[in-house]
């Protein structure tokens, strides 16, 4: 976890020193806490409330791309100003039948579906224009999973600076020792984006980026 975390903050030095201000992109499967945790940032440090749209425990609330621009972070006389980008939940699958068993009537339900496709490929382009991207991940769940190791890939085929979040720390059923073996040539950072539990960690580690 050391050596990928001094990794990572290496590559995000170089990139500090190019670019005054930066994309931050917010990846990950469906329901793993992506719009809880933007709304977090958002209130934290812009005061405001919902501002990347409401969570909801059904699939793929959110199916377009979301930006919050200038989201200035300040601590110590430090400074961070970057755009912080809410995406859909990357699926490898989508079927309408699911909205329906989760209380949606079939249009409805068909209509989900079809914007929630157009969300994972419209969240994939929109990974060449991320300077970095903070993936988060449902802790209580298994990590090894096709959608978690897809979204894996990409990052990696690309480049791109990486922090896990193993999100949701605050259930009994969250185990962040598991995202780590999962993927440890990145960094993880164990927050509850709803509780605010441990989101400091989350800040203090962006900060060590620009040092």
């Amino acid at each position: 976890m050391i050596k990928g975390l001094k990794s990572f903050f290496s590559k995000f030095r170089k990139l500090f020193k190019k670019k005054k201000k930066i994309k931050l992109g917010l990846y990950g499967p469906p329901n793993g806490g992506k719009t809880t945790l933007a709304n977090r940032i958002c209130k934290d440090w812009l005061g405001e409330e919902d501002a990347m749209g409401k969570a909801s425990n059904i699939a793929h609330e959110t199916r377009e791309i979301q930006i919050k621009e200038q989201v200035v972070i300040k601590s110590k006389g430090r400074e961070l100003i970057f755009n912080l980008v809410d995406t859909p939940g990357i699926a490898t699958k989508i079927d309408y039948e699911d909205f329906i068993k989760a209380g949606m009537k079939q249009k409805e339900a068909k209509s989900r579906a079809k914007e929630a496709t157009k969300g994972v490929i419209d969240a994939i382009k929109w990974l060449d224009e991320m300077d970095a991207v903070v993936v988060v991940l449902d802790s209580t769940k298994d990590p090894y999973s096709q959608v978690n190791i897809t979204i894996i890939g990409n990052l990696q085929a690309r480049d791109i600076p990486v922090l896990l979040v193993g999100n949701k720390i605050d259930l009994k059923k969250s185990d962040i020792k598991k995202v780590e073996a999962a993927f440890p040539q990145y960094a993880v950072v164990g927050i509850s984006a709803k509780t605010g539990s441990n989101i400091e960690s989350l800040y203090d580690g962006l900060f060590k980026l620009v040092k």
